[in-house]
């Protein structure tokens, strides 16, 4: 007997704490969720055997620290034995880095917060290169491990399918990014523009779960909790998602976190089975997410090399309540299940023609099925399509189609394609052409230029977005421009709107009520309450007199009983916010001119370019004063356009509307100012 070297020893344990790529990132992921990182960003090369590189934007390593960082047994997270038993963080053994450095080489660049610089410093058996060297840096610490087992042939030659590994990569991190739902993860192959794994920092599980792994999967689980405070069996506490009934898949999945702490059990995952595969089809698997939270005296962290496994004090009894609950769960919402299936037109041709040739001759057709019930059922083709035998919608039942309602959607198709192949089509009336003629007609060259060629820069506030046109910087408020946009779109589909359905019919007279406690500058005076009502009900009772016209023309559907249950869509894609539906309703009551038609068309037109409009929120500012600057008063904005007489309105472009800035400029149409007009084509 001899002693080894230490270098054979060293290279021993990394085998064993490295196994592959897959752990050497687990390693590396971990330690950035120990720093208190936000984001976590890991890219590789060939499965990880030529490039690992996890960077994250954690606290950082000191410089001090840098000289023992990848020796073994060198740690931040405990000092005694005794730290083993409370401890919450994910590595404690301090042997992950050593590791790498036996069978990698590693590259460490880490800025701590208050440095002017950051330090790299590259390690190779657990010892430093070279000195630290100053470097520019982000906030966290990016590690680098290149070339990993370059020194274990027999390893390397084992691990030449780098697909494997990088998919086993991304399922790790898919489960990281489930359960750390605070913290963003992104995944890639080295070079590839588009990421493998890409979440989002959020508050929802759900939303979590159906950023990774799908909306097919999201839709179909169940929230689960359980806890148990018996000192005497068990305590713990357990949350998640199990899949229900209408789950297919061919394996299961089984995401387990025990205290933060993504680990295997191959126990629990065996008790889950069998409570599915009592109630799910035959040959399908669940789908399971699940968090456990126990005393962290109760888990023995330190029962593997890689800490993929954990042992737990009353491991017996916790599973079995675990199964108990899911099985309870799964009974009482699993009744039904949901198949999807295609609709197929029948075809009254081929139905008629089989009931023809069974009419004419039965004997043949008894032959026929006589002769076909020979071939097992399983294994039945369809050899010839014209043969109506072998059409599978000839055996649909032939339902009776509501031809009125087809004619009423037909029509409302063919005038939304009339309306995009012709705008000026929809000026059907004479007032409405010339207010369309009057736009045309009247527009800044200067300004069209300017709008048409802008560069979008981006928003100053709220309210203003930085355009530039040239070497000119323009200061436009976003507000007014939209108000435009929304008018002229009015005015270019005149009579063919699509229709927004409203999901529950609103009260007009308790939202114009609502809209004049809005702008009473005296909430708590309640003097004029009668006189609010009373006016209510008159404008309620105008706008029911007006509702056939506000219809046809406006897809404003307002019923007898005085409910709104339509509104108009004037931009493709885009909904407007609901909670200015009172201010709409007090505009179409008061402001509307309705014995003039020129005058009507161009209130209604202006009320729903005011409704769509892209408005601030209404919040205060961090400074204090923000409540009275978004707080709207009318008296004094309908004094400012008169005096101004529109002329001085500023453009603007809202980048949030839509992807492009472009969409706005898309329809050929003519902003109307206050006076002054300009044209916006693209």
């Amino acid at each position: 007997i001899h002693r080894l070297d230490e270098s054979v020893v060293n290279r021993i344990a990394a085998g064993e704490v490295i196994q592959r790529p897959f752990s050497a990132v687990k390693e590396l992921v971990e330690n950035s969720l120990d720093a208190d990182s936000t984001s976590i960003n890991v890219v590789v090369k060939d499965g990880g055997l030529k490039l690992i590189q996890v960077s994250d934007d954690g606290h950082g390593i000191r410089y001090e620290d840098l000289p023992i960082l990848c020796e073994r047994h060198t740690t931040s997270k405990l000092s005694k034995y005794e730290d083993l038993f409370s401890i919450k963080s994910m590595g404690f053994r301090g042997e992950a880095l050593a590791s790498m450095t036996y069978v990698g080489h590693v590259t460490v660049t880490t800025i701590t917060q208050g440095q002017m610089h950051g330090y790299r410093v590259s390690y190779r058996d657990g010892l430093m290169e070279h000195e630290p060297k100053a470097c520019a840096a982000v906030k966290g610490t990016q590690i680098m491990v290149e070339n990993l087992f370059y020194n274990m042939i027999a390893r390397r030659k084992t691990l030449v399918n780098s697909g494997d590994d990088y998919s086993k990569i991304v399922d790790l991190l898919s489960r990281f990014a489930i359960h750390h739902k605070d913290v963003s993860f992104s995944c890639r192959k080295h070079g590839a523009a588009r990421a493998d794994v890409y979440s989002v920092a959020t508050s929802s599980r759900l939303d979590s779960i159906r950023s990774v792994y799908g909306v097919s999967v999201a839709h179909n689980l169940i929230e689960i909790e359980i806890s148990d405070d018996d000192p005497s069996s068990s305590i713990f506490e357990m949350d998640g998602f199990v899949s229900n009934s209408n789950y297919v898949a061919k394996k299961t999945t089984l995401v387990l976190f025990i205290n933060d702490r993504l680990v295997e059990c191959t126990a629990l995952k065996r008790a889950i089975e069998i409570v599915y595969a009592a109630t799910l089809p035959k040959a399908s698997k669940p789908f399971i997410y699940m968090s456990i939270k126990l005393p962290s005296d109760h888990v023995d962290v330190n029962v593997h090399p890689t800490k993929k496994e954990v042992s737990l004090l009353n491991q017996e009894v916790i599973i079995e309540k675990i199964q108990a609950r899911i099985e309870s769960k799964l009974r009482n919402s699993n009744e039904t299940r949901t198949f999807q299936e295609q609709v197929v037109e029948p075809s009254s041709t081929a139905l008629s023609t089989v009931r023809k040739d069974s009419h004419l001759n039965p004997l043949v057709s008894g032959k026929a099925s006589s002769k076909s019930q020979k071939v097992p059922v399983h294994k039945m083709v369809r050899t010839d399509s014209s043969d109506p035998a072998g059409r599978l919608n000839a055996y649909l039942q032939t339902k009776a189609t509501n031809h009125l309602g087809r004619t009423s959607s037909l029509n409302a198709v063919r005038s939304s394609i009339r309306q995009r192949r012709n705008p000026k089509e929809t000026a059907d009336l004479s007032s409405i052409q010339e207010l369309i003629d009057d736009i045309d007609r009247n527009y800044h060259s200067g300004l069209l230029d300017i709008v048409r060629q802008c560069t979008y820069v981006g928003m100053a506030d709220d309210v203003f977005a930085l355009l530039q046109y040239n070497t000119h910087l323009y200061l436009a408020n976003v507000v007014n421009l939209s108000k435009e946009l929304m008018y002229q779109q009015v005015l270019r589909r005149f009579n063919h709107f699509n229709a927004i359905q409203l999901s529950d019919p609103a009260p007009v007279q308790e939202l114009i009520q609502l809209a004049l406690k809005e702008e009473d500058l005296d909430p708590g005076n309640n003097e004029n309450d009668d006189l609010k009502e009373k006016i209510a009900e008159m404008n309620t009772e105008l706008l029911k007199e007006k509702a056939e016209m506000l219809e046809e023309y406006f897809q404003i559907y307002i019923d007898g009983n005085g409910q709104l249950l339509r509104l108009p869509v004037i931009l493709d894609q885009y909904a407007p916010d609901m909670d200015r539906v009172p201010e709409f309703m007090l505009c179409l009551g008061n402001d509307v001119d309705w014995e003039n038609e020129k005058n009507c068309f161009q209130a209604i037109a202006a009320a729903l370019g005011n409704f769509y409009a892209m408005h601030p929120p209404l919040m205060p500012d961090p400074s204090g004063d923000g409540l009275e600057f978004y707080r709207k008063d009318i008296e004094h904005e309908l004094l400012s356009e008169a005096e101004t007489a529109w002329a001085q309105r500023e453009w603007s472009i809202q980048h949030v509307l839509v992807p492009s800035m472009r969409l706005f400029l898309k329809p050929p149409t003519a902003m109307a100012t206050n006076g002054t007009f300009v044209q916006v084509g693209s």
